[in-house]
């Protein structure tokens, strides 16, 4: 199994649900890295044996210090018929995220509308309701550590870097969030986010499906993975 293989959570003839490591980008971009799309129809050749092309329909998006489940179309139906579920807001996205503040309460929905700078590449909340994009989620503090704390995030909308700016307006910033206020790095170009698990009825076979991302292979991740189990 190559290591590309290992990334694969499910898959079958119309989907294909890959684990994103938080130093992969989705989709290429002016780095010129490999991008995980370009290694789904690299994978899609090699099991199908087609030295053309083969269909690979991006479902979503993470940003690159961002791990966890992103979704791939196998075919021009399925990516059409997960669009129309993204839109009307049919695929239930949760994620994880690691935060040092403890949140004001141990459970709420944060209702903010969200101003885009396309220049900083970062979103800002604003109280221009005429000027800023609706944005909404619901958080749960899930396990704690000595110096860190686990928050579950159910999204409830898609806007640009949501959690992140949602989260440190709280004044929960991500841990390795420098770009939103937290105040170092982490050692690996991340933050501690992670798309834990999505949610939706099949496509095509119209039954539910639920896959769920393993932690990225870090001491701190697995501790918190090992706490919820």
């Amino acid at each position: 199994m190559s290591s590309f293989e290992s990334q694969i959570l499910y898959e079958d003839n119309h989907i294909i649900a890959v684990n994103k490591l938080n130093s992969q980008i989705v989709h290429s971009d002016k780095t010129g890295d490999e991008s995980l799309e370009d290694m789904v129809k690299a994978y899609l050749k090699r099991r199908y044996d087609k030295p053309g092309n083969v269909y690979c329909g991006l479902v979503h998006r993470l940003d690159r210090p961002v791990s966890g489940v992103v979704l791939f179309a196998k075919t021009e139906k399925a990516l059409v018929r997960l669009n129309k579920m993204i839109k009307e807001r049919q695929i239930s996205k949760t994620y994880w995220a690691i935060v040092k503040a403890e949140p004001p309460a141990p459970s709420g929905t944060l209702r903010d509308y969200l101003v885009r700078n396309e220049r900083q590449n970062k979103s800002y909340v604003t109280k221009d309701v005429n000027r800023g994009d609706y944005a909404e989620l619901d958080y749960e503090l899930i396990a704690k550590s000595d110096y860190y704390n686990l928050l579950q995030i159910d999204l409830k909308t898609g806007r640009h870097h949501q959690i992140r700016v949602q989260l440190a307006h709280m004044g929960c910033p991500i841990k390795g969030d420098l770009k939103y206020g937290f105040g170092r790095s982490n050692k690996v170009s991340s933050i501690s986010l992670h798309a834990r698990r999505v949610r939706f009825v099949h496509p095509v076979r119209k039954e539910i499906l639920e896959i769920v991302a393993p932690v990225p292979r870090e001491p701190l991740w697995q501790y918190f993975e090992e706490k919820v189990k």
